[in-house]
Parts: structure tokens; sequence; C-alpha cells
């Protein structure tokens, strides 16, 4: 058991100074367009895997049996809505340290979930989770290219993101089952690689 720590800690340690030095490039995929392109989007920032993912993990611990689709569900219509606003012009400046934020707070939000006094009332959660998916949606509608169509780039990253939650909701099944030091490493490795693209982003 003590050999598995440490190979997590230095899994971990390796991992994130991987991120620090990529994370100024979270988002290469700029012009895109069309439902396949829409589709590998959601994959092909880390930023977007962790939310998406640790969106599923939370739901499938703070949320009760019959609601845990609540949590993907509402992060699907913000990221949506977020990812609509470009096309208006509408942006949020320094939006790639917001998505950055939103991963940190995310990764709070499931460290949280573990602990009853520091767990957060669930439509506080659930607005949490909104507004980290309305930031990834703006930066999925900005990389939309000039007049392509919206509605076949969004199908593709909304089925896209619907899977990485499907993801995280077996994976936060899995790690409820789990001794609690796999949960917590969890939960600290998506806070922590927030940080890390951070501060490659300030």
């Amino acid at each position: 058991m003590h050999d598995t720590k440490i190979l997590v800690r230095r899994g971990g340690i390796a991992a994130l100074a991987l991120l620090a030095a990529g994370a100024a490039q979270a988002h290469p995929g700029h012009d895109a367009q069309g439902l396949v392109e829409g589709f590998a989007h959601p994959f092909s920032g880390f930023d977007h895997l962790l939310a998406m993912a640790a969106v599923g993990v939370w739901s499938a611990a703070a949320l009760p049996a019959g609601r845990r689709l609540a949590g993907p569900a509402v992060f699907l219509v913000m990221l949506l809505l977020g990812a609509a606003l470009p096309q208006f012009g509408l942006m949020l400046p320094g939006l790639e340290a917001a998505v950055a934020v939103s991963v940190v707070a995310l990764g709070a939000l499931m460290i949280a979930a573990r602990h009853p006094a520091a767990r957060l009332p669930v439509p506080a959660g659930l607005a949490l989770v909104g507004m980290a998916a309305a930031m990834h949606g703006m930066a999925h509608g900005a990389e939309l290219a000039p007049g392509q169509s919206f509605a076949g780039y969004a199908v593709g990253f909304m089925v896209a993101s619907a899977l990485l939650h499907g993801v995280g909701l077996a994976a936060g099944g899995w790690l409820q089952r789990s001794r609690a030091w796999a949960w917590r490493a969890t939960a600290g490795f998506v806070g922590a690689s927030g940080l890390a693209m951070l501060a490659g982003r300030l």
C-alpha cells in the first residue's frame, strides 16, 4: 500500500510538470468546424477532460442515487448556452484563466463531497457546476471558424461531453467503493492540475 501511494504521488508530480509546460497551449484547435471537430474538441484540452469527468465524479458522490444525472444535465445546458455567446460577439475577458479556475473549483467540490461538514448544499454545487460549464462553453464557442454552422459543431461537443460525464459517473462509483486516499488523490490531482494551468495562463 505504501509503495502504491508513492507511485501515485510521483505520477501526479510528473503529470503536473507536463501540464505546467503545456498549459499556455491549452486550446490549439482554432477555426474548428463541423460535427467531427466539435466531437474532438472536448478531448483536445486537458482542462475540458478534467472538468467534465470531475462533474460526473462529484455527481456520483454528492447527489442522491435518483438524481445523479442532474450534475451532467446542468453542465450540458450551461455548456451549450456558454458556447452560443461568442456567436453573438459576447466573450469573457481572461477566459483561459477562468477555465483553469473552474477546474480548481471542481477539484475542491470533489474534495468537499466526501466531507459532510464541508459539503456544499446540492443547489450551490449545481450552481458552481453551471458556472464552470459556461466558461468551458465559451471556450468551445470561441474555437468555431467564422461562417461555419454552429449546430453541427455543437452536436459534436455535446455528445463528447455527455460521454465524458458518463466516464466520470462510472469513476465516481468506483472511487466511492475504494479507499479514501484514492478519492483524495483524484480530487487533489484535478485541483492541482487546474492550479498548474492557471499558473501557465497568467
